[in-house]
């Protein structure tokens, strides 16, 4: 199977990754790559992503965004009020400095699997996955 490639990222590799995560949570986990992120605040324009892409809807208000622009090496994590009700900022600048570093070392793919492993780790220990049926609240798509 060929994976498209966006901006040095395997976009497949990174949708197995987000749905693997998900298995563990009811929390969701997407992934934004935007086409044209040349100046500005990353972190405002990760907001009006989370915004755009109604991650606001989840029933327990638990999903996470890696907004990620790789050419720039900049990059912002949004979880929703459910999230950093229970998640410390702590685990949010210890996993900010690991995907600098890997950004910094140009493994771009790895950098965004091994966060969103990571990320859905902590989210299915807060928020684990109901017994029978797990429903996919958000797609597992990487947005562009």
């Amino acid at each position: 199977m060929v994976s498209a490639r966006v901006q040095g990222i395997d976009v497949g590799a990174i949708e197995r990754a987000v749905r693997e995560a998900e298995r563990g949570t009811s929390a969701e986990i997407r992934v934004a790559i935007p086409r044209f992120f040349w100046w500005g605040d990353v972190r405002r324009a990760a907001q009006d992503a989370f915004a755009a892409l109604g991650m606001e809807r989840t029933r327990e208000r638990n999903a996470v965004l890696l907004y990620i622009s790789p050419r720039r090496r900049r990059f912002a994590i949004v979880g929703d009020v459910g999230v950093h009700a229970r998640v410390t900022g702590a685990f949010w600048d210890e996993l900010a400095v690991r995907v600098a570093d890997a950004l910094r070392a140009r493994v771009l793919t790895e950098a965004v699997q091994s966060a969103v492993t990571e990320i859905g780790a902590r989210l299915a220990a807060l928020f684990p996955a109901p017994a029978g049926e797990n429903v996919n609240e958000l797609p597992d798509t990487v947005t562009r």
